[in-house]
């Protein structure tokens, strides 16, 4: 098992991407912890992982907030005694343009996306040393590498400063064998993108960009984060990992 022994922390687990993520790394021997908002989502996705013979369990986060930071790691602590591997997973994205963006809108947005990851590591750093290292892992988004078309400026302005936190952090702490690697999905697969696909135009957009011709799945995403993860990737460090199917390569 790739992850075994390893306990990890996945924000945003509660559902969507970060559920499978947390799966993964179960099924590969991680103790997971779902962290998240929604305590109903997060103790149900508990309750799968579980069923499958993995081991989780689910602490309330707000990752905006420091002092929730603080409470989450420290349940970590007292059950595990450990961490190895943080994923910065939760994210929003209110879709309003340059000209349109609500003030409170973007505070929101800067508040999850970049505060949160920021307060994350800022916490887990000094369990991550204790345990002799570790991999914090940033989802970041295609809109992190290049001014993609089809998504507004907030969103990209975001996922920016999370790519370049995630070198920073790997440059300042590869001496305590921390890793900080970010990864940059193109669109994936979602019950919400099969929404917007109702409409043809956009559907033709968002695959006609794509090299390869599909979207990008959950688990093509949750296998990037697996070997950034494990031990395969002990030489990665301040990487950004495009999971895009070559759109960033055009």
């Amino acid at each position: 098992m790739r992850l075994k022994n390893k306990i990890a922390l996945i924000t945003g687990s509660a559902q969507g991407l970060g559920a499978a993520i947390a799966a993964r790394f179960a099924e590969e021997g991680a103790t997971v912890f779902i962290s998240d908002m929604n305590v109903e989502a997060g103790n149900a996705t508990v309750a799968r992982i579980k069923s499958g013979g993995g081991q989780a369990h689910f602490v309330p986060l707000n990752v905006s907030k420091e002092e929730s930071w603080i409470a989450a790691l420290a349940e970590v602590e007292a059950r595990c005694e450990r961490l190895d591997v943080l994923v910065n997973n939760a994210g929003i994205n209110i879709r309003e343009t340059i000209e349109d963006m609500k003030e409170e809108n973007l505070d929101a947005m800067l508040a999850v996306n970049v505060k949160g990851p920021f307060l994350g590591i800022k916490h887990a750093i000094p369990m991550l040393r204790k345990a002799g290292g570790g991999s914090i892992i940033n989802m970041s988004s295609v809109c992190g590498l290049v001014g993609h078309r089809y998504t507004t400026e907030a969103y990209t302005v975001t996922k920016g400063a999370v790519t370049l936190m995630t070198k920073a952090v790997g440059v300042r702490y590869a001496k305590d064998n921390i890793r900080a690697n970010s990864i940059h999905p193109s669109t994936v697969n979602t019950p919400l993108v099969q929404t917007l696909f109702q409409d043809p135009m956009r559907k033709e957009e968002r695959l006609g960009e794509v090299p390869l011709g599909r979207l990008a799945t959950d688990l093509d995403v949750a296998n990037a984060a697996l070997y950034l993860a494990s031990d395969e990737a002990a030489f990665l460090n301040g990487v950004s990992l495009p999971v895009d199917g070559g759109l960033t390569a055009c």
